[in-house]
């Protein structure tokens, strides 16, 4: 350590009024001593500058001394990576990282600093090329483009030091697979190279440092600094005893800005980019003298907007901003005072990380409140509090050996210089996510990137690796090398179009499949605006502004995450207390008659016992199960069930799913006392796993739900490409390339170990199995409590309306929601007034959040009575 630097620094904590926490000295100390470790701390209390400054005081140096007119000595090369997961954080991580820098004074050799992402520009992009930044912040994806230049031993081999921040966002992702193929990498051409991950958000603190490290000998540094966290919720003045999916939605909208009247910044978090155009419209028709000074930020618009808002943010200029988790990691915005959260925040972690954006510094109070937008979600805010309190946070665990992220990393670092299949594998082998790599399946691989495996063998484009004279893998031809340094990346999404002014500005991108539906003289609600549709031309929607019409609302992917284990066990917690008379928060308190309502005409779940509803109307039979296991859970859960009653007698269902639970609905009478009990056991025996597996996969359309993982997995793995800058290929040529990839492994390669990925990562990812077997194991602990209904209860209402709007039927659906309100409250004592059925009626037009066409509920409808039938894709 230089006294210099020291001196240097210490001088600029102390301008600052500000001494070291004893986590910040912790680090420092390991860093200082070549440690690599995980830094765990609250957001704000100042993990940056312990990692950071720890870098600087462990490998900056005093400056030489040089003799008079001589050029000043050229900035060290490049030594410190700092890793972030979004491109938007790179610049604001930038300028946190060149504070000290500044501070260091001529007494020190100057680090020189930049950042390299899909952002920077091709003048600092070219400059890069030349010579890196002592200190490179970057992205998972830019990193591997670094690993795939030939001279990358070269330009990385001194790298003494890797940061990779928000750790938690990468490690339960492909992405979090591809940072630990590359550290692997680094350490390979530097065995004393530090890493370091920092993270506010984990629960698993062990496993996720394994993860980052390959190995169980870092240091652990937990960040205890006293921080006021404050969680409330926006209650609504009279909670609905009988909700809908998101009916309290807009209705809320005065309760929120008064708030965000009454505070200086505030930021308005929606859980999809959708729900942030209808809130950020409905606030500017509410309010329109704040047009300036409320602003909209998702990912989907353009970086120079994104940028403008995040400017507006950090000088305070910005009285509110209606977000999505574009800004829930990293940036440091110092004016914001509150945050409100729209809907659920569907996990624990979520909602701390949320929360810590405003107060964002040591010592100032985070506020985060709760806006329902539906009764039941009040309970989430009370259950959240309890979670956090009792330190319950959700665990996230790496990707367990994706090959099409191995074979991507096989051929970037055969650009990078090449590799010898026997080192490579040893390398590959320290890193947890590849750890129990087979010899079978690592040959698989090198087969795959030299010839295609067997069924592409006669194709020079999938020859893309092969040895030279010296046994050196290398990728033969520049053309491929080309079509791979465009296409590195694990993150798949659908093909987008950008959304430009006719003759103007570019605006953002929104994605293809839903321009695709529209046609000239359609509007849509997009960056705030409401936008006409002009015509579409070179994968460019080209639009004017428009007003007085009824605007569609674009819907992006993602929309749907299902709620957490840990934040769902909270719930049923609460739900249990209320069922033994305890309204202890004022959460409970307001949807209390709710609460009470369920009680008398049915029951409340408990941890001990599993709640069924049966309830007989014109439809037909109804279920009503209620596991509080999540969305994706419920789906293949209400799908097992029914396959497993049409084995008994063949019959047709209709599903809806909601976070709590799921109702099944058949046409014919159903003798739920009988079938229920069977049709929840689990398989028994030596078999039971590979049983359940078999029964869940014959429940559903899996070949068809495995098809599409599949068109995933063939982007990353280098089968299909997205094509070069300029490049017009659509989200239907790659899907028909491959879906013909597709048919021709399972005819001519069906042990090709991509198909099988597919099939392992629908499992586990979209059917969630493990979460699937935990729940059934759960329940078949629990009491059955089979209550059967005379009329539909609190619980039970929300999943007929989801079937209800997705029926066709004479009668209109509004009318007869409104109705059967207006029926329930009189069954529970109570009365709809006339203005209150209007208010029903007003906020079912205009769909789930109240604005523009909401997107179609998450209910399916499944033909059992021919089970051997392709079915419909969900």
């Amino acid at each position: 350590m230089s006294k210099a630097v020291k001196a240097a620094l210490d001088a600029w904590f102390d301008a600052r009024g500000w001494k070291p926490f004893k986590f910040q000295r912790e680090v420092w100390k390991a860093v200082a001593q070549g440690r690599s470790g995980l830094l765990h701390a609250t957001t704000g209390a100042g993990k940056t500058y312990a990692v950071w400054l720890g870098a600087l005081l462990a490998h900056a140096q005093a400056a030489r001394p040089r003799k008079e007119g001589a050029r000043p000595a050229p900035a060290p090369p490049l030594t410190v990576l700092w890793l972030t997961p979004m491109r938007a954080l790179a610049a604001d991580t930038l300028r946190a990282l060149q504070q000290p820098l500044e501070a260091l004074g001529a007494g020190v050799q100057p680090w020189s600093a930049g950042a390299r992402s899909g952002d920077t520009s091709s003048a600092e992009r070219s400059a890069q090329n030349t010579r890196l930044p002592t200190v490179l912040v970057t992205t998972p994806e830019s990193l591997s483009l670094l690993l795939a230049r030939a001279d990358a031993s070269e330009v990385l081999g001194q790298v003494r030091m890797v940061v990779v921040d928000e750790w938690h966002e990468l490690l339960g992702n492909k992405r979090g697979v591809q940072v630990q193929l590359a550290l692997a990498r680094l350490r390979r051409w530097n065995a004393g190279l530090a890493v370091w991950g920092m993270s506010a958000t984990l629960g698993n603190l062990h496993e996720a440092m394994h993860a980052l490290l390959g190995r169980d000998d870092g240091v652990l540094v937990q960040g205890q600094v006293p921080k006021k966290l404050v969680i409330d919720s926006l209650l609504p003045g009279r909670a609905e005893r009988f909700p809908w999916g998101g009916h309290l939605g807009l209705t809320m909208l005065p309760q929120v800005l008064e708030e965000i009247a009454a505070s200086s910044t505030t930021l308005v978090f929606t859980n999809t980019r959708s729900q942030s155009e209808i809130w950020y419209q409905a606030m500017l028709e509410a309010r329109p003298e704040w047009a300036g000074t409320i602003a909209l930020h998702h990912g989907s618009l353009d970086r120079e907007v994104r940028e403008w808002v995040e400017l507006g943010l950090k000088s305070g200029e910005l009285k509110a901003v209606v977000c999505t988790s574009s800004l829930d990691l990293g940036v440091d915005f110092l004016p914001v005072e509150r945050v409100l959260q729209i809907g659920s925040p569907k996990g624990v972690a979520r909602l701390l990380q949320r929360a810590g954006r405003s107060g964002h510094a040591p010592g100032r109070p985070s506020r985060i409140t709760l806006v329902p937008t539906h009764s039941v979600e009040m309970v989430e805010g009370s259950a959240a509090r309890t979670a956090i309190a009792a330190g319950h946070i959700e665990a996230r665990h790496s990707p367990d050996q994706p090959l099409d992220v191995l074979v991507q990393h096989l051929v970037t670092v055969a650009l990078g210089g090449g590799f010898v299949p026997d080192d490579l594998y040893e390398e590959v082998r320290g890193t947890a996510a590849y750890e129990s790599l087979s010899r079978e399946s690592w040959q698989w691989c090198l087969d795959f990137i030299s010839q295609g495996g067997p069924s592409l063998a006669a194709y020079p484009d999938y020859k893309r690796a092969v040895p030279d004279a010296q046994g050196v893998w290398r990728v033969p031809d520049a053309r491929l090398a080309r079509r791979h340094r465009m296409n590195i990346g694990t993150i798949v999404s659908d093909a987008s179009m950008s959304v430009q002014y006719h003759g103007g500005s570019k605006i953002g991108n929104v994605e293809e499949s839903f321009v695709a539906r529209m046609k000239a003289g359609d509007c849509f609600l997009f960056g705030g605006r409401m936008l006409e549709l002009v015509r579409i031309h070179d994968m460019t929607a080209w639009v004017r502004r428009a007003s007085g019409k009824r605007a569609a609302v674009p819907r992006w992917g993602g929309g749907r995450m299902p709620l957490s284990n840990t934040l769902a066990d909270a719930v049923v917690q609460q739900l249990a207390q209320a069922g033994e008379g305890r309204y202890d928060s004022p959460e409970l308190q307001c949807v209390r008659p709710l609460l009470e309502i369920q009680q008398q005409w049915s029951a409340l779940p408990t941890p001990q016992t599993l709640l069924a509803e049966t309830l007989d109307t014109r439809e037909g039979s109804h279920l009503f199960l209620y596991p509080f296991a999540g969305r994706h859970v419920h789906l293949g859960l209400a799908n097992l069930l029914a396959w497993r009653i049409a084995q008994h007698e063949a019959r047709t269902f209709s599903i809806a799913v909601s976070d709590y639970g799921f109702e099944l609905l058949s046409a014919t009478e159903v003798d739920w006392p009988v079938l229920l009990p069977q049709v929840l056991k689990l398989p028994e025996g030596d078999g039971a796993h590979e049983a359940l597996l078999h029964e869940v996969l014959a429940s559903l359309n899996a070949s068809e739900l495995a098809q599409r993982r599949f068109r995933e997995i063939a982007r990353v793995s280098g089968l299909i490409y997205q094509g070069y800058p300029g490049e017009k290929r659509s989200s239907k040529q790659l899907q028909a390339s491959s879906s013909l990839f597709w048919e021709v492994f399972r005819k001519y390669d069906p042990g090709n170990r991509l198909l099988q990925q597919a099939e392992q990562e629908l499992l586990a990812q979209e059917l969630e199995i493990g979460r699937l077997r935990a729940s059934l194991e759960r329940m078949a602990t629990q009491q059955l409590v089979l209550k059967p209904l005379a009329r539909p209860t609190p619980f039970s209402f929300p999943l007929m309306v989801e079937l209800f709007r997705e029926k066709l039927s004479n009668e209109n659906v509004v009318d007869r929601i409104a109705r059967m309100v207006e029926q329930l409250e009189k069954a529970a004592g109570g009365a709809v007034t006339a203005g209150g059925v209007e208010r029903v009626k007003g906020t079912l037009a205009f769909g789930q959040e109240g604005v523009g066409k909401a997107p179609k509920p998450g209910s399916q409808r499944r033909d059992r009575r021919r089970p051997s039938r392709p079915l419909p894709p969900l």
